[in-house]
């Protein structure tokens, strides 16, 4: 039997998982995949190493109502069937928001729950999928391990000034400070840079991670230093369909003068932003790429200048600029965006070599050029995958079930 873990990392339209024996003799899952449109007809797709599609088929489909739980709970069942030497010993959960004090993976307990859910209104979109996932495994595999790996850990290295609102002390005090997110994306990246950067730790780099969640976060010395996320995952760049840094006064215009609720507002910075609210079309970036219209050119054109803007804000933070990283799904995928932003930033005597762009090569700056500018594929799951085999190495626990 083969002692597994199984990794989970559920969104508010997706459930990505994968499957990891020991870390320290297999690097690579066992499986990995995807369950999309889990508000319509969901369907998954997994593939085993190598790429190979995983099982009898390639896709499996599920109830075209199914909600999150049961999807979840029919995965659980499909892992067990489709591999009978596999024996789940732990699960591994990406949580958002951790909080001001935890810096690095935790046992779940009914108390860390609690003080997870009190965090809910920080990151309404993500923190209830991750809970509802993790009373899930609990209601199907009672005993079971499973760990907490949160993306907020990571950021909790920056500085005091790097987290700090310009607020009264006594709401800094009650915790209304810059927190970041993407932390685990962030973290893996980090992992490579010995082998990016030829194993010099000194690099000054900004990494930007951009999908239909995105940020940026400037690094030094292997840490994060600043990142352009604050006290939610609304601050910063443009994304989706999130509005990115605004004016907080059109806030209380919006309520003050439109009559919206807060209800309102917070819907519209959530859900009708971004992509999405600028174009009219669409918050998938791939299609406003393949549009002609006017208004998607503007949306794409916007998402580039304030990713540009946002990179040259966090400089000071650093003290200047090595490299700059693009990962995710935008970032790892659209030549158009990345060349947008560079030019953006012709001014630091950044480079561009146009054919590598386009190739999404893994160095894509030129040799003239002062800054490596790179290309970089992220994965969180096995960053989670590692954290909960270590945390449970730790504390020497055992969860076969």
């Amino acid at each position: 039997m083969t002692d597994v873990t199984v990794v989970l990392n559920v969104g508010s339209s997706s459930i990505k998982f994968a499957a990891f024996s020991d870390l320290r003799r297999e690097p690579t899952p066992l499986l990995r995949g995807k369950i999309t449109n889990i508000e319509s007809a969901p369907l998954m797709k997994a593939c085993g190493r190598n790429g190979v599609a995983y099982g009898r088929s390639e896709l499996v489909e599920f109830a075209p109502d199914a909600d999150p739980v049961a999807l979840i709970k029919d995965l659980l069942g499909w892992l067990a069937d489709m591999e009978a030497d596999m024996c789940l010993v732990a699960v591994g959960h990406r949580v958002v928001h951790g909080g001001q004090h935890r810096t690095g993976p935790a046992l779940v307990t009914p108390t860390l729950l609690a003080e997870l859910e009190a965090l809910i209104p920080l990151a309404p979109l993500h923190q209830p999928h991750s809970l509802e996932a993790i009373r899930t495994v609990t209601a199907v595999l009672p005993g079971l391990p499973q760990v907490a790996c949160f993306d907020t850990s990571f950021h909790r290295t920056q500085p005091r000034m790097a987290q700090l609102f310009a607020l009264p002390r006594n709401l800094t005090e009650a915790g209304v400070i810059r927190y970041g997110f993407h932390g685990l994306s962030y973290r893996y990246l980090v992992g490579n840079f010995p082998e990016l950067f030829g194993g010099r730790a000194d690099q000054r780099v900004i990494i930007a991670h951009l999908g239909n969640g995105a940020s940026l976060c400037a690094i030094k010395d292997l840490r994060s230093a600043a990142t352009s996320m604050g006290f939610t995952a609304l601050d910063g760049l443009m994304m989706g369909q999130r509005c990115g840094a605004i004016d907080p006064g059109v806030l209380l215009y919006l309520i003050e003068q439109k009559g919206m609720s807060a209800a309102t507002v917070g819907h519209i910075l959530y859900e009708e932003s971004g992509l999405l609210g600028v174009s009219g079309i669409s918050s998938d970036m791939a299609v406003l790429e393949a549009s002609a219209a006017p208004e998607a050119r503007e949306a794409i054109e916007l998402f580039c200048y304030r990713a540009a803007c946002e990179i040259a804000a966090l400089l000071p933070a650093i003290g200047g600029l090595d490299a700059l990283i693009f990962t995710a799904g935008i970032g790892e995928n659209s030549h158009r965006v990345r060349g947008l932003i560079c030019e953006h930033l012709q001014w630091l005597d950044m480079v561009i070599d146009r054919g590598a762009n386009v190739l999404s090569r893994t160095r894509i700056s030129a040799p003239t050029s002062k800054i490596d500018v790179l290309v970089v594929p992220t994965d969180e799951e096995v960053v989670i995958a590692d954290m909960t085999q270590r945390l449970l190495a730790l504390k020497n626990i055992d969860g076969s079930v």
